[in-house]
């Protein structure tokens, strides 16, 4: 076979259902192939922060279509799908909710048929049943219907409501239309009393639901300024909403929280902001990049048995240590030092490697890990500190002072991502600005704030993970609103619960 014989064999497309807006919804399969893909298009009602998951050098190609708005048609989107595929490029195309629930994937699968291409379809959660489910309402109900039927609205002439008087009905794109499909059911024998609701973004933190009867509802989405997309549920399980409306009433509804975290570590942080409701926005200020010059390191690990201690000060620093050692003729077998972490998400790195940790400061600040060593005696001691490339010398210069021998080596640097810029401007010169935004290190402060004016911050409260962090945020000129007791990502989580639970309970608020 030729070469390029070969790569069109290789290529192939997969409808992957993205689900109605929580990234978490995704199913295993589409996540692992959008980690694996060449290239992706994705819709406009596709989680943005799926592409988070893609490969550094994968081309990810925005193809939405808002209303009137239109990048590509859906004939070009078809012919991107197969020229890409015919090139040998493992294809993904991201799709809000389910390819084939009013997504037009049948059309896009009937096009790669046609070409020849091969094609895969991964269902999604139908924005209908996740959307629904966000909202507290069942579609069917033992006691209420066995029934559910799903429209569009767009088109009101086209649909006969009069199949659709008792049961539940779910009408996507229906809301700029609303009035005409209340007017069509009515008349056709629905009572202007059946419970009624329209939900915007749901799944999301931002999901906003009106509720009213048949007869009000249009009335009410204009009256709360309700826009597209939405869905519409239209049955007497809507009544039901007011027992299960569980996603409202997490502690975190409704908050947008920016996470400002690297990339690859932002997960831990966003994921468990998101299971409580908020609406998390991953900004990666820092990237982790290797040294300018490996060399200091690589010579510290080719003398690694003559250390007596090793310490850790960050999980990055443990991580990237590691994949040095790898790569030298050396491993783990030349460490007789003793280990020290600064905290406990580096202690678990550490311990991931099956190596105990010595000595775990009581705080997880320098000058807490410091005094963990106030009873050591370090005269003519070797220390090995392998971490970011600039960082505090706090550490180094106080265990020199007390006879140590302290080798300082850059195991990693960190730079600012090159699309933070833009990301930073379109979130903050938003209309709603978010509501909270985190700083988990003092790099991730300064990265911020050499980007954006802290003017723009007004309004916005500062979270930070612990004193360190706080003191370069108050140096940088920044208020702190709150910072976490205990300096790690779920401290930093409590605080945030702890300042929105007593803001919504305290009597000045009710």
């Amino acid at each position: 076979m030729s070469l390029s014989g070969a790569n069109a064999a290789r290529g192939a497309v997969y409808l992957v259902g993205a689900g109605p807006g929580d990234p978490d919804l995704v199913t295993v399969r589409g996540k692992r192939l959008i980690a694996e893909a060449d290239v992706i298009l994705y819709d406009n009602l596709s989680p943005i922060c799926l592409l988070e998951d893609a490969r550094p050098d994968a081309r990810t190609i925005y193809v939405g279509k808002k209303r009137a708005e239109r990048v590509h048609t859906q004939d070009e989107i078809n012919e991107l799908l197969i020229a890409e595929a015919r090139a040998g490029r493992i294809v993904v195309r991201l799709k809000g909710g389910d390819p084939f629930i009013f997504g037009r994937g049948g059309e896009e699968a009937e096009a790669l048929a046609e070409a020849g291409i091969r094609f895969e379809v991964i269902p999604g959660v139908s924005s209908a049943v996740g959307v629904a489910a966000y909202a507290g309402i069942p579609l069917t109900h033992r006691r209420e219907t066995s029934e559910v039927s799903f429209v569009t609205g767009h088109d009101v002439d086209a649909i006969d409501w009069s199949k659709y008087r008792a049961g539940t009905l779910v009408i996507f794109m229906g809301l700029t239309t609303l009035d005409a499909i209340a007017s069509r059911l009515i008349a056709a024998g629905r009572s202007p009393e059946t419970p009624a609701a329209a939900v915007r973004w749901g799944t999301r933190g931002d999901q906003v639901t009106v509720q009213g009867t048949l007869s009000q509802l249009a009335g009410e989405v204009k009256r709360t300024g309700l826009r597209p997309p939405a869905l519409i549920v239209v049955g007497e399980v809507v009544a039901l909403r007011s027992k299960l409306n569980w996603f409202e009433r997490l502690p975190l509804f409704g908050q947008r929280i920016v996470v400002t975290r690297a990339r690859d570590q932002a997960a831990a942080l966003t994921s468990r902001l998101r299971a409580l409701s908020a609406e998390a926005i991953s900004l990666p200020t820092i990237e982790i990049r290797p040294p300018e010059d490996w060399t200091p390191l690589d010579e510290a690990i080719a003398q690694l048995d003559t250390y007596d201690w090793l310490i850790f000060t960050s999980a990055n620093g443990v991580n990237k240590f590691i994949e040095r050692l790898d790569q030298s003729p050396s491993d783990l077998r030349r460490l007789s030092a003793r280990i020290c972490a600064i905290g406990p998400a580096t202690a678990h790195q550490v311990e991931a490697l099956h190596l105990k940790v010595d000595r775990l400061p009581t705080e997880y600040v320098a000058e807490s890990l410091l005094e963990a060593f106030a009873d050591e005696n370090l005269e003519g001691k070797r220390i090995l500190l392998p971490r970011a490339l600039v960082a505090r010398d706090l550490i180094p210069a106080q265990l020199e002072q007390r006879g140590a021998r302290v080798d300082v080596v850059a195991a990693y640097q960190t730079v600012i991502p090159g699309d933070t810029a833009s990301r930073v401007q379109r979130l903050f010169g938003a209309p709603r600005k978010p509501d909270w935004i985190t700083f988990t290190s003092s790099s991730t402060v300064r990265n911020f704030l050499s980007i954006c004016p802290k003017e723009d911050l007004q309004g916005v409260r500062v979270a930070s993970i612990g004193p360190i962090t706080s003191a370069t945020a108050r140096e940088l000129g920044l208020h702190v609103d709150l910072e976490a007791r205990r300096y790690s990502v779920d401290g930093l989580i409590e605080a945030i619960l702890s300042a929105v639970t007593s803001t919504v309970t305290s009597p000045a608020k009710k």
